[in-house]
């Protein structure tokens, strides 16, 4: 049941909520079915203060990876006083990074100096202990990079990447990976599935969002890790390249995008 280091390289889900209300009850199952689909490991980020405990017990049964953060959507959640248990959790918990953090310019009602004080505060955070930021970017590419140049960190991942191919530049310029996932399953995005054929390999990693942001073929249900797999064969498809050849690239960049050395007996990505 639990994810280990594995011997070969298998995918890996680089955004995963497996403590999500959605999946109460049914996490021993859906993980058993993520492992099924060539599923290797998976990172679950938080999202408020309440979250943190979460994190730890999905660690503690399933072998996960964890970020701790305070997500931009749940503002009104967090108090000044999170930041500094979000600290204390940095310290004591070992996480692979900060997050989930970001800008979100999409959902209404959010206040944009209030989620722009706490993404500083993070960010600091995530440089005093040299950790990695697992982003949220909506509506806010130029603005989280000017806040990345100004509070350098050591890289992560831009979450869910939607923008244009100039900034997908200066994130992976920034030592940044970009996530892709649903949306790409989907003909009409064309931006995104552009950008999934053409970046650099070496800059890219796989996530599904469980259970959000629904594939093209399971748009009545939550979102499950066990996706990544068809999500890994629309890549190769629009990359035109081997799935066991991406899948290695991607492996490798995951454990990159982390700060994480590769299992005994894995290479480097070449690319």
């Amino acid at each position: 049941m639990r994810f280990q280091p594995a011997p070969g390289c298998c995918l890996i889900d680089s955004h995963c909520h497996l403590d999500a209300p959605e999946f109460d009850g049914q996490r021993d199952a859906i993980v058993a079915a993520a492992q099924a689909a060539g599923i290797g490991q998976l990172l679950l980020p938080s999202i408020h203060s309440d979250s943190f405990a979460d994190s730890l017990a999905m660690r503690q049964r399933y072998g996960c990876w964890i970020a701790f953060g305070l997500h931009p959507i749940y503002l009104q959640r967090h108090m000044d006083e999170h930041l500094q248990l979000l600290e204390q959790h940095l310290q004591q918990h070992a996480p692979v990074a900060v997050g989930e953090i970001g800008l979100d310019y999409y959902v209404p009602g959010l206040d944009a100096t209030r989620q722009e004080q706490l993404l500083v505060e993070q960010l600091k955070l995530a440089r005093k202990y040299n950790l990695p930021v697992l982003l949220h970017v909506r509506r806010a590419q130029d603005r989280i990079l000017k806040y990345l140049r100004q509070i350098p960190v050591p890289g992560g991942i831009a979450h869910a990447f939607n923008g244009s191919r100039q900034q997908a530049d200066a994130f992976i310029q920034l030592g940044f990976k970009l996530g892709f996932g649903g949306a790409m399953s989907y003909s009409g995005s064309r931006r995104i599935r552009e950008l999934a054929a053409t970046l650099p390999l070496e800059a890219l990693v796989l996530e599904t969002d469980a259970p959000d942001i629904r594939p093209q073929w399971a748009t009545q249900q939550p979102n499950t890790p066990a996706n990544l797999q068809k999500f890994a064969m629309i890549m190769a498809e629009l990359r035109n390249m081997d799935l066991n050849t991406l899948t290695a690239a991607l492996w490798s960049n995951t454990y990159q995008a982390v700060g994480l050395a590769l299992p005994s007996g894995q290479g480097d990505n070449k690319g």
